[in-house]
């Protein structure tokens, strides 16, 4: 059983398998004006090549318009750069998804 892991305050992503860290990735997230939510949430939704800013893959969350997504702008991860969503390298976006299955928790924490 896999559950995501967001940490806010170090701008990691962790992916868990039966409650133990399997990979761990550098994430940007919402700016101080447009702040990632905090919270319980599922993936609801998994798209490749989505288009626009989201880089090569978007997994929607349970959390209407927010999701963790790719990016066209690798220098903003690591940062407060997004409107909210989970930016993650484009590689890295991708080897998560091809793990997660819809349905996956997701707990974003400060």
């Amino acid at each position: 059983m896999y559950r995501i892991i967001i940490d806010i305050s170090d701008f990691k992503l962790h992916l868990l398998q039966n409650n133990r860290v399997i990979r761990s990735f550098k994430v940007g997230i919402g700016m101080p004006d447009n702040k990632t939510p905090v919270g319980e949430f599922t993936i609801i939704n998994k798209a490749p090549n989505p288009g626009g800013p989201f880089g090569d893959f978007w997994m929607g969350m349970s959390h209407p318009h927010y999701g963790i997504h790719g990016t066209n702008n690798p220098s903003s991860i690591g940062k407060m750069s997004s409107h909210g969503c989970v930016r993650m390298h484009n590689e890295d976006v991708r080897a998560l998804a091809a793990i997660v299955p819809i349905g996956t928790r997701v707990t974003i924490r400060n």
